[in-house]
């Protein structure tokens, strides 16, 4: 396993830059090699920026978003149409805008009778259209060192027999959330932490410090096979 890569920018727009800027650069590369490479996107402010950017630089790449395989990493267990969707922004600033048509979101309230069923219809779903692993997975984290929707203390950090979980206690609204496991989070060539904001610094310093518990800050039980960075605005990488 390798060691973590720290990229620190100056601010969440220069952040959003840069991811974009690596990730369109990862998708032409994949493609020009014969790949179709498939992706985990993110929720949350950062996650915003960045889709706006991508859709941004896609404008003057040699990339085809109808060959790259889209997924999240998690979602909230709520209506289709509702703003608190995480895929609903991605597809109004980037997915609609570029073309993307292999999106798989994860059952809404509208598709699945509950957020257990909406967990296994997406597992399998990603077993169906998958390719075992993910090319790059980006994830935020949250100011109490939580990751896609596993938080601190929560039963489903334990979960290893499973691609998708229910989660219907979540610590932060809206309560019902499907996440991946950290057994499918880890099946990533790639992992990206974006990571922006002061309310975020601690997190950032418990994840990465030598010694912790995932238990405690589950952020730390996400790696990649290849690499894992960690791209940081000055103020979240403040007490590294």
């Amino acid at each position: 396993m390798t060691e973590p890569r720290i990229e620190v920018q100056p601010d969440a727009a220069a952040l959003a830059t840069a991811v974009a800027g690596e990730l369109v650069a990862r998708l032409e590369d994949a493609q020009a090699g014969g790949r179709v490479p498939q992706i985990a996107l993110t929720g949350g402010g950062i996650a915003e920026a960045v889709h706006a950017e991508l859709a941004r630089l896609s404008e003057d790449a040699e990339l085809d978003w109808s060959r790259v395989v889209v997924w999240w990493g998690d979602e909230r267990f709520v209506a289709r149409g509702s703003d608190d969707r995480n895929a609903k922004g991605a597809r109004a600033a980037l997915l609609d805008r570029v073309g993307a048509t292999q999106v798989h979101e994860v059952p809404s309230t509208d598709d699945a009778p509950d957020v257990a069923a909406a967990a296994t219809t997406y597992a399998a779903t990603l077993r169906e259209h998958g390719a075992g692993e993910f090319d790059v997975l980006m994830l935020g984290v949250g100011p109490d060192g939580h990751v896609a929707s596993l938080f601190p203390g929560h039963p489903a950090l334990g979960v290893s027999d499973a691609v998708a979980v229910g989660v219907t206690d979540s610590p932060k609204p809206p309560p019902e959330r499907v996440s991946l496991t950290f057994a499918a989070l880890n099946r990533s060539r790639s992992v990206w932490f974006l990571v922006s904001g002061a309310a975020k610094a601690d997190a950032v310093a418990a994840a990465l410090a030598a010694d912790g518990d995932v238990h405690a800050t589950p952020a730390r039980g996400v790696t990649g096979r290849e690499e894992t960075v960690w791209f940081l605005d000055r103020e979240a990488a403040a007490r590294l």
